[in-house]
């Protein structure tokens, strides 16, 4: 395993996760990005982080709709995806991250939909060597949780996810040791971002290591499950910002890597 962060895509933002101590970084492009934009920046960032000695863990595009109201594929977004896995292959970036909207009259449905969906970028991501997940946040997304993921994989058995402990914890079942016990061997990409509940009310988004996700024991579980990716740190909260923030980020840098065995 790998430790690493999510970073912006310019210059200046690549300079400030290596002032950060990270070379390992993935980029979030999310709905209203536009990937002509990143792809004219791309032979200069490339040569950054080559430069630099950095990498790049993955690619992700969150919230954007892939059906409209009547289940038919959004061709213009179909295109902005198939740009992204592009342009994660030019950057020898292993894996893509998606999510699909929920379309169809139930649940079951929905999943169909989804499927045929993820057909086609994995087998695209095929052809340019880049595996495709989709990632367990609830944001315009229905293949988040198990029951999906039991009722997708049989039909895209190539299909990954892109896991966090804490959507489990706040917008799914709370097990999130038994989701990676059951589904550890499918993540393609994991996140490092802590949360914070009491009785019921989301808190804060935390650190890791300063929140409630019991760390140590979903490091040892992705060692069972035989987890050898990259662990991207997230910094996620509102009150942790400014020169507490950068502490924060330090302080989980340092106590995941100290759970991260020497290759």
């Amino acid at each position: 395993m790998k430790i690493g962060i999510i970073s912006g895509w310019k210059i200046d933002d690549l300079k400030k996760s290596l002032k950060r101590g990270f070379t390992c970084v993935e980029w979030d492009y999310n709905v209203g990005n536009d990937p002509a934009d990143l792809d004219k920046d791309k032979e200069m960032l490339k040569a950054f982080m080559d430069e630099n000695g950095m990498t790049l863990s993955a690619i992700g595009r969150w919230g954007s709709d892939k059906y409209d109201k009547e289940g038919n594929i959004i061709e213009d977004e179909l295109k902005n995806q198939k740009a992204l896995i592009d342009l994660c292959a030019y950057f020898n970036c292993p894996v893509f991250m998606t999510g699909v909207n929920n379309v169809g009259k139930n649940f079951d449905e929905a999943c169909d939909y989804a499927a045929k969906y993820l057909c086609l970028l994995v087998d695209y991501g095929k052809e340019k060597g880049v595996k495709v997940c989709c990632y367990n946040c609830d944001w315009n997304n229905i293949v988040r949780e198990p029951k999906a993921w039991r009722k997708i994989f049989h039909e895209v058995p190539e299909l990954g996810i892109k896991y966090d402990p804490s959507h489990c914890i706040n917008s799914g079942s709370g097990d999130y040791l038994g989701e990676i016990d059951e589904f550890g061997d499918r993540f393609y990409h994991f996140h490092v971002k802590g949360t914070l509940n009491l009785k019921g009310c989301h808190i804060d988004d935390p650190p890791a290591g300063l929140d409630m996700i019991n760390w140590r024991a979903v490091m040892g579980m992705l060692y069972a499950r035989n987890y050898q990716a990259v662990l991207s740190v997230e910094p996620h909260s509102g009150i942790w910002r400014g020169p507490l923030g950068e502490w924060g980020i330090q302080y989980t840098k340092k106590f995941i890597e100290e759970m991260i065995a020497p290759e």
